[in-house]
């Protein structure tokens, strides 16, 4: 019998129904959890990405503390610098003029108009598009406006021109940010990096030239007059961190920041990496990622693939996640091509495998390919497909097209398709791995990869 009700009410509250307060609860921790999950990622992305400069630097301290007091003395005294950032691919040359820049920025004593100028050496190829580039972001496409100049240098010295006011420290300081530093090199006469160098050198605006570049010997390529006007300061980095300093670098990158909203669960959070680093497992995968190469840039996009394995329903990384993400991370782009391709490709492959085997990698044409596949399908008659010779011609110029094959020389119009000699651009382990997991092979097929002596 239900219980008796004043004025439509129960008088047990405490009898309400529990699976509708539960599924109310459930659903807001829900809510939570999946708020700290999406907070997580977007950390964590805008970490890997470089998008902010936030988070740590790791083994530049003195690098950094040159670089800051350089372009201070730019921005607060109105001294003009260059100065090079040398260092490998992913050894953080970007990152740190980055930070460098964000701190400048939040000084008291640094002056809000300092302006920046970032070029590329792979987009700006030539002066005449770096100096439309340079007008573009310092704004002055309307002083400019329809005036010829003589020359670059007249240009440039007009541009700065338009930007003073006042004596040198009242000036508007300008910092040139040169990426890819050695494309610049190449351009005629040099008469940019010239401009630049001299204008850092002489008493005019303040102006500080800064190239990033992974060239060692930059300065062997620069003209003597252009030597002779850059100051010579070269900041170089190199990813001098051994093993225990890169597990160190490793919970820093996945750790959440104390102001992290939800405390409970970046704590959780933070411990669950803790233990990670501490995994055996986990310190294999970060082995073989450090001995093959130790730049950040690497470790990031591991960390990347890990992180995007993360959901409200598996809110913490675990080892297995890592070890997945390794695999994909090293996963062999052209054995990935080999998944895709019909049986009748695969057996092509198969055949200029044993003819590098037989021949011990002399090149090949597609009449002794097709011979070998020839040899192949007579002995195994009763379970294959024979092709016709045009069908097979084709199968062999889209193993071209897809660069898995490759001529040796460029063919010439009256040289006949079947004997223009070709190379195989994949190796025996990498073709055996893909036929392991090449869906529904023929049996007789993966017989023939496996065996060495096709030619009998």
């Amino acid at each position: 019998m239900d219980p008796p009700k004043l004025f439509g009410v129960s008088p047990f509250p405490h009898q309400m129904k529990p699976s509708a307060m539960s599924k109310r609860k459930l659903k807001e921790s829900s809510a939570e959890s999946a708020e700290s999950i999406s907070q997580v990622q977007k950390i964590l992305r805008e970490r890997f990405c470089h998008h902010c400069a936030a988070g740590k630097l790791f083994g530049m301290e003195q690098q950094y503390r040159h670089l800051l007091e350089l372009l201070k003395r730019t921005t607060v005294h109105g001294e003009s610098n260059s100065a090079l950032i040398i260092g490998p691919r992913g050894s953080g040359k970007t990152t740190l003029l980055n930070h460098v820049l964000k701190d400048l920025r939040e000084m008291k004593e640094v002056r809000e108009d300092l302006l920046e100028v970032h070029l590329n050496g792979l987009l700006q190829t030539n002066d005449k598009v770096a100096l439309k580039e340079i007008t573009r972001q310092l704004q002055l496409e309307n002083v400019v406006g329809d005036k010829v100049f003589g020359s670059f240098a007249e240009n440039l010295a007009f541009l700065l021109e338009a930007l003073r006011k006042g004596n040198r420290t009242s000036s508007c300081p300008i910092l040139f940010v040169l990426d890819e530093f050695d494309l610049f090199v190449h351009h005629k006469n040099q008469t940019l990096l010239y401009n630049l160098f001299d204008i850092s050198q002489s008493a005019q605006t303040p102006v500080t030239v800064i190239g990033l570049t992974c060239r060692q010997d930059i300065l062997e390529l620069l003209e003597k007059r252009v030597k002779s006007r850059f100051s010579h300061r070269q900041i170089y980095l190199m990813n001098s961190f051994d093993f225990k300093q890169y597990i160190k670098i490793f919970k820093k990158q996945l750790s959440l920041p104390a102001e992290f909203p939800d405390e409970s669960f970046a704590e959780k959070w933070n411990n669950n990496i803790q233990h990670l680093s501490e995994d055996k497992t986990v310190q294999d995968v970060l082995q073989n990622l450090f001995h093959h190469s130790k730049d950040l840039r690497s470790l990031h996009l591991l960390l990347m693939l890990a992180v995007s394995a993360v959901t409200v329903h598996h809110p913490l990384l675990t080892a297995a996640d890592l070890q997945e993400a390794s695999r994909q991370h090293s996963t062999d782009s052209k054995a990935n091509i080999v998944h895709g391709l019909s049986v009748l490709e695969i057996c092509l492959i198969i055949a200029m495998k044993h003819l590098n085997e037989v021949y011990d990698g002399e090149p090949f044409n597609f009449q002794m390919v097709y011979n070998e596949f020839q040899k192949f399908i007579q002995r195994k008659a009763h379970s294959m497909y024979n092709f016709e010779k045009p069908v097979v011609m084709k199968a062999f110029e889209h193993l071209l097209q897809l660069e898995l094959v490759q001529p040796l020389e460029r063919p010439s119009a009256r040289a006949q398709r079947e004997y223009v000699l070709m190379k195989l651009l994949l190796d025996s382990s990498q073709i055996m791995d893909a036929l392991q997991v090449y869906p529904n092979c023929p049996t007789d097929v993966k017989q023939w990869a496996a065996s060495s002596l096709s030619w009998l």
